[in-house]
């Protein structure tokens, strides 16, 4: 019988920034790099280390010490170092899907200049899996993954507890995907330091490995035995090969091997012999306690995740599709800048960073890394759809009355909607006459008399504002910067059926000599809200879709016309008490949870026009000020969470919440925009929606590359009073002919309550003053005190069936209109036209981009449901097609019908790419 083999695996977990800010993190970084390649170099018998699957570790050390790129590559070609997959280790669950593959792309690309990428599916301490994980490691070649949580239960500090029933008996497991895929399943059952600090002397070594082999043939289906040497920030433990003499002199009954987890993994493969549990998506910890599986990170400091969101929908959505289309038509792909711009943001996704369990410092630079990803990708948008718009005939906009503009609409579906545009109707360089003299000149231009017309020269009804003369410059590629004063006028107007990935034209026409009647649609629209609102009895909201009235506490009846379904009591705003820290919620010991249903709300009409209808609602609520006294002592002495007691303060503080109400023509949601000042501590705000739609026990919420079915009721062990859960852009709950789905732009923490009516409540704010952990980190920026707003969607619709119209319709929410002036020119692209021609049912786009590599371009969808479905895309004539990776590998070609439609069957839950190059 052969040995048990005990794979000893050195790595170090880095945490680029936590506990303390980005640079002290990155002097330890130099210090350790320096140590790990003198003893690869000195001592041969050192012949591993992992470097923790993320790339940027050697940005980071090569930014400092350039002079060691030779020394860093050569230990990597050689195997002594095994870096990649990932360029940072992410929080899988609070990082779209596709910044989750940027971050495997980038991640390849930057391993695969030193030398081999490990293809290990590396997943140390996320916090919980995201359900699709299988079939993107697959699709990067990867066969395997390896993670620290979600299917065995856990405590305080990665504590291994007990449980009457484990999602799998082993550390091995198979981990399937929605759609079938299917990897080596390996949890760190003893954490990813069980083999930390080995002992050199034979009587400590005893004791250490007497429990230490015990604790890993507990869990261990084959006598493959795996002991990660390392653990947060550990320092290379340059005695191991002598410390591994001496476990081979005690145990000669097992062989000690310094390996690496390639090799451990291979091992595992070959000796498995029994039959491994099946663990399908997501994996959240359900079968614990619910203490720690650390979803209230979802939670902390909201304003970072809502950075977030936008910084990715700004690259995803706008960014790379305008320039892959851009750069169709002639325009140079930014390529560069667009992978400096995704890189930069992905500095801010590690799980200790974006989850906003950081000391204070981290979150600062954050928000300046959030701002330079934008200030990268800004520009490129501009510059993309000027170049696209250049390329369209506004011909039939002639003469000098007119000025054109183009409406883009980057959502994956045609939508309707309301846009604000502002344009430029006048412009006078003041290089010329000096910006005194131009400013005056803009003056002098009418504004008054003019109307928005579209594509064929039919009036759009338009609200048209006066922003007066306004200071901008060029700069142009072959000249010094050019000065300008301009008379400026914004135009807000609905837009009806604007093409996915395509763009509809309009113009503003000045009408000189038009009676002033023409003026007259804004005027009306004034006068209708200033009567309204002397009167606001009826405040009511609707369009052809939904109807809403506002109650006088505030909360919204919504019905869906199409189902005649009513929705009632949606909005109440809902403040508990918190004494938890950044990972965890905890209620105070008072239990007391305030609501805004018996308060009485002041509401008034904003706006209405035939386009759209705008309501202001205003809660003016008193709650207390901070937790009491208590819950100092208990931050101060790490008291164990689920045994805390502080309660609320009496004192007292304003918070008064602002809601705007607004219902758009051809749109079928509810949109909200919420804006308060806090000045509370330790508390959570949330905004509740029910749905009385529980009856099937089940729930839907947007995950990654997939919308997750998840249940209402969590797992006989959850002890945890809360039962708060990711999303990315929705939750739903739908039965029989009742369908909700409430969508968010960066709120990434969602509950259904156990109340019998299925409510989804999301949170806006967790206000905590320390980080956690394994310390005492006080965090007062963690209180988020200040200005503070949120952005929601509510969106009925008809019950299992139309879920995935209602998931379109969140994920058009998301994304924003963009418009850009033009002039009149003749061009090769006709006034309204879809880029990308497609249709798919329950299929979404995720991505329109060039590649990381070369001038391909790539396209991807994934199928939302668990049926089949067929993709049928309008390819052109003059470009080969083929189905690609997420690696962006061509898998083969890909040839349209004889009508020149490229069809491809799509598997339930699949994500499918692909890729098309000119001829």
């Amino acid at each position: 019988m052969k040995k048990p083999v005990a794979h000893i695996v050195s790595h170090t977990h880095w945490d680029r920034e936590w506990y303390m800010p980005y640079e002290r993190h990155h002097v330890r970084l130099i210090e350790l790099m320096d140590v790990l390649l003198d003893t690869l170099e000195r001592d041969p018998e050192y012949r591993s280390f992992h470097l923790d699957g993320q790339t940027i570790i050697l940005d980071d050390y090569l930014e400092v010490r350039p002079e060691n790129r030779e020394r860093l590559t050569r230990f990597i070609r050689e195997g002594r170092i095994a870096i990649g997959p990932w360029y940072v280790l992410q929080d899988e669950f609070l990082t779209s899907g596709e910044a989750n593959v940027r971050n495997l792309l980038v991640g390849h690309r930057e391993a695969s200049r030193y030398g081999p990428v490990a293809k290990i599916g590396y997943f140390p301490d996320s916090f919980g899996n995201m359900g699709q994980a299988p079939q993107l490691m697959r699709q990067a070649g990867i066969a395997n993954a390896i993670f620290g949580r979600g299917v065995k239960p856990t405590g305080f500090n990665n504590s291994v507890s007990e449980s009457a029933a484990y999602e799998s008996p082993f550390s091995e497991m198979i981990w399937r995907s929605p759609d079938g895929s299917e990897v080596l399943g390996i949890l760190f059952a003893n954490w990813y330091n069980n083999g930390m600090e080995i002992p050199v002397d034979p009587e400590a070594a005893r004791a250490y490995w007497d429990s230490k082999l015990a604790d890993a043939e507990r869990f261990a289906s084959t006598p493959q035995l795996l002991f990660m040497n390392g653990c947060d920030h550990q320092p290379v433990q340059s005695d191991l090969p002598a410390a591994l003499r001496t476990a081979r002199n005690l145990y000669p009954g097992y062989e000690f091997v310094h390996s690496d987890l390639a090799t451990y993994v291979a091992a595992v493969e070959r000796a498995s012999d029994r039959e491994l549990t099946v663990v399908e998506g997501e994996l959240r910890s359900q079968r614990t306690d619910g203490w720690f599986t650390l979803a209230n990170t979802a939670s902390s400091r909201v304003y970072i995740k809502q950075a977030n969101a936008k910084g990715q929908i700004l690259l995803e959505k706008l960014a790379e599709p305008s320039a892959a289309f851009a750069a169709s038509l002639g325009m140079p792909h930014p390529t560069p800048l667009l992978v400096h711009a995704w890189k930069t943001l992905m500095q801010n996704h590690p799980h200790d960073s974006i989850c906003g369990c950081s000391v204070d410092e981290v979150h600062t630079e954050m928000m300046t890394r959030f701002a330079k990803s934008r200030h990268m990708a800004e520009p490129i948008v501009e510059r993309s759809v000027a170049y696209i718009a250049s390329r369209i005939d506004t011909s039939r906009y002639g003469g000098d009355k007119h000025v054109p503009f183009v409406l883009f609409n980057f959502a994956g579906a045609a939508r309707s909607g309301t846009v604000s545009v502002e344009l430029d109707v006048a412009r006078r360089a003041s290089t010329d006459i000096g910006p005194d003299k131009a400013y005056a000149a803009m003056e002098l231009i009418r504004v008054d008399a003019g109307a928005v017309v579209d594509h064929e020269g039919r009036p759009v009804d338009a609200e048209i504002e006066d922003l007066g003369v306004r200071f901008g410059y060029e700069l142009p590629d072959d000249k010094f910067r050019q000065p300008y004063m301009a008379r400026r006028i914004r135009v807000t107007f609905g837009a009806d059926s604007v093409p996915s990935n395509g763009y509809r034209t309009y113009a503003w026409r000045r009408e000189e000599d038009a009676d002033p009647a023409v003026a007259a649609p804004v005027a009306a629209a004034v006068e209708m809200t200033e009567a309204v609102a002397a009167a606001p009895s009826d405040l009511s909201l609707k369009n052809e879709y939904i109807a809403v009235v506002v109650g006088p506490n505030g909360s919204l009846s919504l019905t869906d016309k199409e189902t005649g379904e009513t929705y009632r009591d949606l909005g109440v705003f809902e403040n508990s008490g918190d004494i938890g820290n950044e990972y965890v919620y905890v209620q105070d010991g008072g239990r007391k949870t305030l609501t805004t249903e018996a308060l009485k709300a002041e509401t008034r009409l904003v706006s209405r026009t035939a386009w759209r209808t705008t309501v202001e609602i205003v809660h003016r609520w008193e709650i207390p000020a901070e937790a009491d006294e208590r819950l100092q002592r208990e931050r101060a002495t790490a008291t164990y969470l689920p045994d805390r007691k502080a309660g609320r303060s009496m004192r007292t503080v304003p918070l008064v919440i602002t809601t705007l109400v607004t219902v758009e023509r051809g749109v079928k949601a509810v949109k909200l925009k919420v804006r308060y000042d806090n000045h509370a501590k330790d508390h959570r705000l949330r905004m509740r929606f029910p749905t009385d739609a529980a009856t099937s026990g089940v729930h839907y919420a947007d995950s990654v590359y997939e919308i997750a079915k998840r249940s209402n009721e969590p797992a006989a062990e959850w002890r945890n009073p809360d039962n708060a859960q990711h999303q990315q852009t929705f939750a739903a709950l739908d039965y029989g002919n009742r369908g909700l789905a409430v969508a968010n732009v960066g709120l990434n923490e969602y509950e259904v309550l156990r109340d019998g009516r299925g409510t989804i409540a999301v949170t806006l704010l967790r206000a905590v003053g320390e980080l956690g952990d394994w310390g005492v980190f006080p965090t007062p920026e963690a209180q988020c005190l200040g200005a503070q707003e949120a952005e929601l969607a509510i969106i009925p619709y008809g019950g299992a069936d139309e879920r995935f119209a209602a998931a379109q319709e969140a994920y058009a929410f998301q994304v924003p209109w963009l418009a850009v002036q033009t002039d009149p020119h003749a061009g090769s692209l006709p006034a309204a036209y879809s880029l990308l021609s497609w249709t798919g049912e329950r299929l979404a786009l995720s991505a329109v981009k060039r590649g990381i590599q070369g001038e391909d371009c790539f396209y991807r969808w994934f199928n939302m449901s668990g049926a089949p479905a067929t993709l049928a895309l309008q390819a052109d004539a003059d470009s080969e097609w083929f189905l690609s990776n997420v690696l962006e590998e061509e898998l083969g070609k890909l040839a349209p019908d004889e009508d020149g439609v490229l069809r491809v069957d799509v598997r339930p839950c699949e994500i499918v790419t692909l890729g098309r190059k000119r001829s």
